[in-house]
């Protein structure tokens, strides 16, 4: 269906894989379009609990196919104003692609081998949890090619990682490796291999899955509404989702379970 991309499921799992290896998984044009769909489609299963994000070879990815960009990118009209303002059109696109990586009513567990550049942090700063191999490294490549990157890194990671930290990144381009990442708490976990780190991602993606799917959606939504809101903003928010939400059929079948020492077996999001 997908040709930057493979998508499977395993129960309420779902797995989308970058299968690009021979071009480090660099971002075509066809990327970009895939990924949106892919998470439009996965917003609309009932199953799906959870998402993992990995890829295939020895990079999860290069970031984005700069030739390719520069050509689709070419201005099209002999007025400048009329070509830049089709050029922002194109930036929000873009943007979108990841976006729906934040907004996805699931946690997204991204899967991180090798250099995640450019593009990559864009696209693993908008997943929920990150999981790498000891030999993994992040780079704001886009300082070093002489432009702002625009597509959620500067947005996203200032929520995740000091703002120093951040700014020494994006100002230099330098490499983020997995021992400073894992240190700041950019990386959850650090695995030796890829295949030990996809294993953890999947261990988490189930136990995620064995949780209230109700619950894990409410607690995402609260999470992701909150920033850059007030500390009493973010109180009314969860009041008001828990009035609506809380009197459920999850919180009684949790407490049954809790009771009774078995697992909770929880009803899918329709």
């Amino acid at each position: 269906m997908y040709t930057t991309l493979d998508v499977s499921h395993d129960g309420p799992i779902a797995h989308v894989c970058l299968n690009q290896p021979n071009t480090l998984n660099t971002m075509k044009a066809a990327f970009w379009t895939e990924i949106v769909e892919t998470f439009k489609q996965l917003d609309k299963l009932p199953h799906v609990r959870a998402v993992v994000i990995s890829s295939t070879g020895k990079h999860f990815t290069a970031g984005l196919d700069l030739a390719e960009a520069g050509t689709s990118l070419s201005p099209q009209s002999s007025d400048p104003a009329r070509a830049n303002e089709r050029f922002r059109r194109k930036i929000l696109e873009m943007q979108e692609s990841f976006s729906v990586i934040d907004r996805a009513r699931v946690p997204v567990i991204s899967v991180i081998q090798g250099g995640c550049i450019g593009g990559g942090v864009d696209m693993v700063s908008a997943c929920d949890i990150r999981i790498g191999t000891s030999d993994c490294f992040f780079s704001i490549q886009e300082i070093n090619i002489g432009i702002v990157a625009d597509v959620g890194t500067l947005q996203r990671l200032p929520t995740l990682l000091p703002q120093g930290l951040v700014r020494e990144l994006a100002y230099t381009g330098r490499r983020f490796k997995a021992d400073e990442a894992q240190r700041h708490g950019f990386l959850n976990r650090v695995l030796p291999t890829q295949p030990e780190a996809l294993a953890a991602a999947m261990a988490l993606a189930q136990e995620i899955s064995s949780k209230s799917p109700l619950a894990i959606t409410g607690i995402k939504n609260i999470l992701n509404h909150g920033r850059g809101r007030t500390v009493e903003d973010g109180l009314n928010y969860v009041a008001t989702w828990n009035a609506g939400m809380l009197m459920g059929h999850d919180l009684a079948e949790a407490m049954a379970a809790h009771i009774s020492k078995r697992p909770a077996a929880f009803t899918d999001l329709i």
